[in-house]
């Protein structure tokens, strides 16, 4: 039997109605993640990016650029930092495997 205060999520259509679920929830998905923390049974940022291995890099990119990766980003109803990551590592793997 769930616990009522228990959040359910739901299967999506897009992402975009994914990030809006998410959004009008964050208060309720905080909630439940801090009480796993403190339950021990879930990793901080700082430890989650520790086990990814994940560097921070700077590049500059034209304004151009940038404009329309915060306009597909926001299509996706994700960060622009996050697109660009992903759209690098697709890019990435793609040409590895062209190899």
């Amino acid at each position: 039997m769930r616990n009522k205060k228990e959040l359910v999520i739901p299967n999506f259509a897009s992402e975009k109605e994914d990030a809006q679920w998410h959004d009008r929830h964050r208060r309720q998905l905080e909630e439940a993640f801090l009480e796993r923390l403190k339950a021990g049974e879930g990793l901080t940022l700082k430890q989650v990016l520790a086990r990814a291995k994940l560097r921070p890099v700077t590049i500059r990119l034209a304004n151009r650029d940038i404009e329309t990766a915060r306009k597909l980003a926001a299509r996706k109803g994700i960060g622009y930092q996050t697109y660009i990551k992903m759209l690098l590592h697709e890019a990435l793997h793609r040409e590895s495997n062209r190899r």
